[in-house]
């Protein structure tokens, strides 16, 4: 067999597998690149630490719902944040990007809740922000007539709160499926031949015979 011939055999072999090897390519190939991915990524942690608002004697409970949902926002501004790092040992930068707040519309409670590499560090992070969230509602506690307490502070997680690489890997398999099923789809298809069919020929024009005719 020469070279040519071998180099031609190549795409034939490509053009004769069967339709479904597209779908399992991608499948393997989406699972080891998720399952890598998941293997390499730093480990993630979450804490949560929650705040309440309670009213006073002056106030009701629509007031200090109102006022949660105020402090929710107020949480991760440069006022608290500033008073808050020192505690967690973290620039104000790093508590901007790695805590956010969330707020109930059923329940005058702030959840702060915080993000790290490291367990610690992320427990740290939320249960600063919340004392210095709650120190500045002390100050204006006269004025609301809503005083925020501590309600539950953020514990160091076990488990981190980032995919494993087993759940990566299934989420690669599935986008590399996918991506092998949208190839399958639009790949040219080949004609087939009907075999027991002749070729059909079309015939030329008779020029002959209208030269004739015409004489």
């Amino acid at each position: 067999m020469t070279e040519h011939s071998r180099r031609s055999t190549v795409p034939r072999r490509a053009r004769t597998l069967p339709p479904w090897s597209l779908l399992a390519a991608g499948a393997v190939t989406g699972g080891l690149l998720g399952g890598a991915y998941g293997v390499l990524q730093p480990p993630v942690y979450t804490a949560t630490a929650y705040v309440v608002a309670v009213p006073t004697e002056k106030s009701d409970p629509a007031s200090a719902l109102g006022f949660a949902q105020a402090y929710g926002r107020v949480a991760t501004q440069l006022a608290v944040l500033g008073d808050a790092q020192k505690t967690a040992g973290v620039p104000v930068r790093t508590l901007q990007h790695s805590v956010q707040t969330a707020t109930s519309p059923d329940a005058p409670m702030v959840a702060v809740t915080a993000t790290a590499a490291r367990a610690d560090l992320a427990a740290n992070m939320a249960n600063a922000v919340s004392r210095a969230l709650t120190r500045h509602a002390r100050g204006t506690e006269k004025a609301t007539n809503v005083e925020l307490q501590q309600f539950a502070p953020a514990v160091r997680p076990t488990d981190p709160s980032s995919a494993s690489p087993a759940v990566t890997g299934l989420v690669g398999a599935s986008a590399g499926g996918l991506l092998g099923g949208l190839a399958l789809l639009v790949r040219p298809r080949r004609e087939r031949e009907v075999p027991g069919r002749a070729a059909v020929t079309v015939p030329g024009p008779a020029l002959a015979a209208d030269v004739h005719g015409a004489l």
